[in-house]
């Protein structure tokens, strides 16, 4: 299967990738696009009751919101949400966040980033990992 345009609620089961409005953030890495649920791959953040939580939820509503963005879908499902990696103007939402500084690489799962943009940030005294610890679902199983 292609790529999708959803201008409408009607969506294929199993979609690839898909371009349309993000009509709502959920939180901090979940957008809607059209009637579609995405989790952004790769990408741990702050709860909405976490410190940084409301934070990161604004900050992905101002980046986000009302914007055309082009998501490519992995296959795979979390609760009732599709899981992919999304581009806004070429660049990727998940890289965004974690350079801010309000969320981190989900290095469990591929797609997950390869710390540089943490490391970036720590470098410049920015460390989120001392205010937010990784989910244990985002921990590297040995």
């Amino acid at each position: 299967m292609g790529d999708m345009i959803y201008t409408s609620v009607a969506y294929s089961a199993d979609p690839i990738t898909i371009t349309g409005s993000v009509t709502r953030v959920r939180d901090r890495d979940t957008i809607i696009v059209g009637p579609i649920p995405i989790r952004l791959n790769g990408v741990a953040a702050p709860e909405r009751q976490d410190a940084l939580g409301k934070e990161a939820t604004a900050f992905m509503r101002k980046l986000a919101s009302g914007k055309t963005v082009r998501c490519r879908l992995n296959g795979q499902r979390t609760h009732d949400r599709f899981v992919g990696i999304c581009y806004l103007r070429g660049t990727e939402i998940g890289e965004t966040i974690i350079e801010v500084v309000l969320a981190r690489s989900c290095p469990h799962y591929p797609g997950g980033r390869d710390r540089a943009n943490e490391a970036a940030a720590e470098a410049n005294g920015e460390d989120i990992s001392k205010s937010y610890v990784l989910p244990s679902y985002c921990r590297l199983r040995r």
